[in-house]
């Protein structure tokens, strides 16, 4: 079953692989399957005719800004992509049992993103594609990019990418890429704003007691934390959390406000 279609949506799918070949097929495909269900307009953004540089590492945009990175290449114009989409997909071949080089390059160059999150109320997923296996690691770990990055996520597949896969393996292959574009079709569909799980309302309780409790108002953490109103909402976007989670949310902020002033301490 699919979400009821009201409004096409934007999905881009960044795909870090540098041959056009067995994970680009596999993208095109789940994309193909979104365009099918409806409402779904979608773009392939191959990394490797991008000019990437990779990070130095200098923090300058953790304590004063992502302006300020020394290096000039195309960073902002593929965020520009993602802000301006409703649905992201990260794609990776299997290499050396983690994401490709260039993949990797890509992610350590939205580091300031994972302090200062920005894409919530937006549907992501990932897929990799291998020769053998390792796979599914992989895609625990995109996902997890995708939450830190402030997505809504869906849980990725992991296909195999063999030359001669028997045709009872492509049928099976073949079903999971469909089933997977129907639960990302239905996620970016939604009519509102998913309710946190424990896990991310800690994160974010976490998140706040620190910039609040080891920066100031000269860090760009902490401006951007004080512009959001994060410092006194119960979470990244309004929200009505139940009685429970309203509990777990002041003993969260209780532990992890004593936690961190020990760690400054």
């Amino acid at each position: 079953m699919t979400a009821e279609v009201t409004e096409t949506k934007k999905v881009t799918a960044f795909v870090g692989s540098g041959r056009r070949k067995h994970t680009d097929d596999s993208v095109r495909e789940f994309l193909d399957r979104l365009e099918a269900l409806g409402g779904v307009e979608t773009e392939l953004v191959r990394l490797f005719d991008c000019r990437l540089e990779i990070c130095r590492g200098c923090q300058l945009c953790f304590d004063k800004g992502e302006e300020s990175c020394p290096l000039k290449d195309d960073r902002d114009v593929l965020i520009g992509k993602m802000v301006a989409s409703d649905g992201v997909v990260f794609a990776s071949p299997n290499y050396s049992f983690q994401v490709s080089g260039l993949m990797k390059v890509f992610l350590d160059r939205l580091g300031f993103v994972f302090h200062r999150p920005r894409f919530h109320g937006k549907a992501f997923t990932s897929i990799v594609v291998q020769g053998i296996y390792g796979g599914g690691r992989i895609v625990k770990y995109l996902d997890w990019v995708g939450r830190g990055l402030g997505f809504d996520v869906v849980k990725g597949s992991c296909s195999n990418s063999s030359e001669a896969l028997p045709e009872r393996e492509r049928r099976k292959r073949d079903r999971a890429i469909a089933k997977h574009a129907n639960r990302f079709h239905e996620v970016l569909h939604k009519r509102a704003d998913s309710v946190p799980g424990l896990v991310d309302l800690a994160f974010f309780r976490l998140a706040r007691a620190r910039v609040s409790a080891q920066l100031d108002e000269s860090d760009r953490d902490y401006r951007y934390y004080q512009e959001k109103g994060w410092f006194v909402s119960d979470y990244f976007y309004s929200t009505r959390l139940g009685w429970v989670k309203r509990v777990a949310g002041s003993v969260f902020d209780a532990l992890f406000r004593r936690m961190s002033k020990t760690r400054v301490a």
